[in-house]
């Protein structure tokens, strides 16, 4: 399957399991309420199977897989007859309808505790965060971090592996200091604090790292120059290359380390590359024309397809985060947690300005992250899942008209003045609400066009 409609069978999956979620919430308060559901929706538009149950609800799969819905009686836009007053979501007292939208992004967040307890009880391989490398003259080596230390907290969250590490990095985008726990080099189980200076931390997301904006890189293996993969069809394939043939010159110049293989052929996109190969004792010349790949900001550099063999990981540094099935429970609660306060703090530095707009992805994005993390395997797109699953919760909270969040500031105001907001106010609401979120996504996807 190619990797673009792999990506688009991963992205309907997972936008399927989560907007079913979504409204599935929405649809079991409804009933315990005692609210008439007309209609359960995944998708909208045409419907392309549908059926009708025993309790009298349609239930729906349509053509436009970008959503749902739940159709509830309600006597603002149905002709509600005397008998059925009663089950009509209007007629409810304010908190059931209060519960009832709330539901949604609720249930959001209790299938990420879920995913995430499926994930820490089947465990996951990782390794811990030891420091590798430090630029000089960086923030990281100003601060004292030194290769050999291990992250052990950031700004008091543990990081138990890159994972953490990054969330706690991208966490601090647009404050003036964080501080780092990590292990001390000169005995072991001490640890110090190190604290950070970000007030001249120019992070890019597209183009960089939050740790190599910081200046500091994961510790990895040794990497040899043998080829372990070359892909088919790629500049790599193109040029002759095969798996096992190792790079000895690039442009004449001795190669020392895969580095320098990489930077030759991002800084030459549809340039030819001269190289000398070893391939089973037999030295051989061959041309590398790197294609071209365009990031951020249009800049386009070269790519190869091609990747290096890396030796086995030490032992000491790898381990299966993994737990027991009720202390996965907590550990799910508490990365939830954790991925929510994530969320909110990115939300508000948004809003504030101190993350850009150019920081936004949508559905073309998020569909190559499920398509990657399904490649991986079932507990990495469940963790995919999860953070997608909260990340809608949290957006369907925003108070705005059209949105969960709207409703409920809606119903926050009837609660205080005692009577409905006014359907014109409501309207004008909806269209404004409409605008910003119909804005907000063309920003999006304009984003995801110039990462292509």
């Amino acid at each position: 399957m190619s990797g673009i409609l792999w990506n688009f069978v991963s992205f309907i999956v997972a936008l399927g399991i989560l907007v079913a979620v979504h409204e599935f919430g929405h649809f079991w308060v409804a009933r315990k309420c005692g609210v008439k559901v007309e209609k359960f929706s995944i998708g909208f538009g045409k419907s392309i199977w549908s059926k009708v149950g025993k309790d009298g609800t349609e239930y729906s799969i349509s053509m436009i897989p970008l959503g749902g819905f739940v159709k509830m009686l309600d006597g603002r836009v149905d002709d509600v007859s005397v008998e059925e007053q009663g089950y009509a979501f209007d007629k409810k007292p304010l908190w059931k309808r209060s519960a009832i939208v709330a539901a949604g992004p609720a249930f959001n967040f209790l299938f990420a505790i879920f995913a995430y307890w499926i994930v820490f009880l089947v465990g996951v391989p990782t390794v811990k965060p030891v420091i590798g490398q430090i630029i000089p003259h960086s923030i990281s080596a100003q601060a004292g971090l030194e290769p050999g230390m291990q992250i052990k907290s950031v700004s008091g969250v543990e990081t138990l592996n890159w994972e953490t590490v990054n969330m706690g990095l991208i966490d601090h985008i647009g404050d003036k200091q964080l501080t780092m726990t990590v292990t001390s080099q000169q005995g072991v189980g001490l640890d110090e604090i190190k604290t950070l200076d970000l007030s001249e931390w120019n992070f890019d997301p597209e183009s960089e790292s939050a740790m190599e904006a910081l200046g500091f890189k994961p510790y990895t293996p040794e990497i040899y120059m043998s080829l372990l993969s070359v892909s088919q069809g790629g500049a790599g394939e193109l040029a002759g290359l095969q798996i096992g043939d190792v790079l000895t010159h690039i442009d004449g110049n001795p190669i020392n380390d895969w580095q320098q293989v990489v930077t030759a052929i991002q800084n030459s996109p549809n340039m030819p590359l001269q190289l000398k190969i070893d391939r089973q004792g037999e030295m051989l010349s061959l041309v590398l024309i790197p294609q071209a790949k365009n990031i951020a900001q249009g800049k386009v550099i070269g790519f190869a397809g091609i990747a290096p063999e890396v030796a086995e990981w030490p032992e000491s540094y790898r381990f299966d985060l993994q737990y027991g099935v009720f202390e996965s429970v907590g550990k799910a609660v508490e990365k939830t947690g954790q991925v929510i306060g994530l969320t909110i703090n990115m939300l508000k530095k948004l809003i504030v300005g101190d993350v850009g707009l150019n920081n936004l992805s949508g559905p073309i994005s998020i569909a190559k992250g499920a398509g990657t993390t399904a490649d991986y395997g079932l507990v990495y797109f469940l963790g995919f899942l999860a953070l997608i699953s909260v990340n809608l919760g949290i957006i369907n909270l925003v108070p705005l008209p059209m949105l969960d969040g709207g409703h409920l500031l809606f119903f926050a105001i009837e609660g205080v003045t005692r009577r409905p907001v006014p359907e014109k106010v409501q309207e004008m609401g909806y269209r404004i609400g409409g605008a910003i979120i119909f804005s907000l996504m063309a920003v999006a996807l304009f984003n995801d066009f110039t990462r292509l």
